[in-house]
């Protein structure tokens, strides 16, 4: 039986200490249609079964392969059995490409308030009602194939940082028991699965994590517990370490990171998979990303600024509007503010994406990487 994923490693980087690399995912689709993606890629976070302030269109538009999609939020509301009766997933909100659920796992831990947690999984209250429910691996794969989504993650334990030796041990070994039982539970023929590498801020934890979680042959593998507010450079340090330990023929993703400089060091660490809601929250923010460093959109030195947000940007926002135009839009409070500021900020990851793909198959992957960060001054007032 055809597997549900294949990847394709096109292209590795020789430059230097870089593991830079290029690929092609195929995913079969719930249509039998096949996707291809080509990596390094971004994908956009859809939470509620919609990337905030943008429709499928403005996606498909931006050139975005893949979304994701919350298992938690989409669990509570509108709820799994009623997402799959109406068409799955994609059909319910009218998305054509692949779609990844997360396991609900962080949301689990980290937005749920009250929870209980032992080996056979998560008691917790919904941040909605005060309701209570449980998820064990099981459930939460369930949960996931009802949604009918192409990727579905591992349920895992994502400890808190900094947290005890002891019980950063306890998480990494529940993690590799519930992957193993998320195994055993049978998912729709299209559904890949991927499993989740922790370990903390210790390198012998994540080698330990990688071993066991390669040995059981998912689809794909992701990092976890990383950008959870540990330093920086510790966070490109667990990078670089753990990426080069998972399979090389397997696409490798790096969970819930995505500063540009996280993406760069990521790619540059062998990294194939980003999602972050960091573009289009801060674009809702007023913070937007341009080729020359951060601009807070609201400031006063903004509101008769007549030139395009970045003079190096395609995207519909940059090709249409002003900096003095974004500016009364966010001041006023307007709906509309979202919206262009999320497309820019989508376009400019996107952008980013592409860029390094180009990069490496050019072998000019290390010299892309310093003019961008000659030109990106991400601490300068702008």
């Amino acid at each position: 039986m055809q597997k549900p994923l294949h990847f394709e490693l096109e292209k590795q980087t020789t430059e230097g200490p870089s593991q830079a690399r290029v690929g092609k995912i195929t995913l079969r689709g719930h249509l039998n249609q096949n996707h291809e993606i080509t990596t390094p890629m971004f994908m956009p976070v859809g939470t509620q079964g919609t990337v905030k302030a943008l429709t499928p269109e403005d996606l498909e538009n931006l050139g975005a392969q893949i979304i994701l999609g919350n298992t938690y939020h989409l669990y509570l509301r509108p709820g799994h059995e009623r997402v799959e009766r109406l068409g799955m997933l994609h059909q319910f909100m009218n998305w054509k490409g692949p779609i990844l659920s997360d396991s609900g796992a962080f949301q689990v831990f980290s937005l749920a308030g009250l929870n209980q947690i032992d080996d056979d999984g998560v008691t917790f209250k919904s941040h909605i009602d005060g309701s209570s429910h449980r998820f064990t691996p099981e459930h939460s794969m369930e949960v996931q194939r009802a949604l009918g989504t192409d990727i579905v993650m591992a349920f895992d334990q994502c400890p808190p940082y900094p947290t005890t030796d002891e019980d950063l041990r306890k998480a990494m070994d529940r993690t590799h028991a519930w992957a193993k039982r998320g195994l055993q539970v049978e998912l729709k023929p299209h559904q890949a699965r991927f499993g989740i590498v922790q370990g903390g801020m210790v390198e012998g934890y994540r080698k330990e994590s990688a071993e066991i979680l390669s040995s059981m042959d998912f689809d794909g593998y992701a990092i976890g517990g990383l950008s959870i507010g540990e330093p920086v450079e510790l966070l490109h340090e667990m990078t670089q370490i753990t990426a080069p330990l998972l399979p090389q023929t397997k696409p490798r993703y790096l969970m819930g990171v995505g500063r540009p400089e996280d993406l760069i060091e990521g790619v540059r660490s062998g990294i194939d998979i980003f999602d972050c809601v960091m573009p289009t929250r801060n674009a809702r923010n007023g913070q937007l990303f341009t080729s020359t460093g951060k601009i807070n959109i609201k400031n006063a030195q903004y509101a008769e600024d007549q030139r395009p947000l970045d003079e190096s940007c395609q995207c519909e926002t940059c090709r249409n509007y002003t900096r003095a135009y974004l500016h009364h839009l966010f001041r006023a409070g307007e709906a509309l503010s979202a919206r262009l500021n999320s497309i820019h900020n989508l376009s400019f990851y996107i952008s980013l994406m592409n860029k390094m793909r180009s990069a490496i198959v050019e072998n000019r992957f290390e010299s892309w990487r310093k003019s961008f960060y000659t030109l990106y001054h991400h601490d300068k007032k702008k």
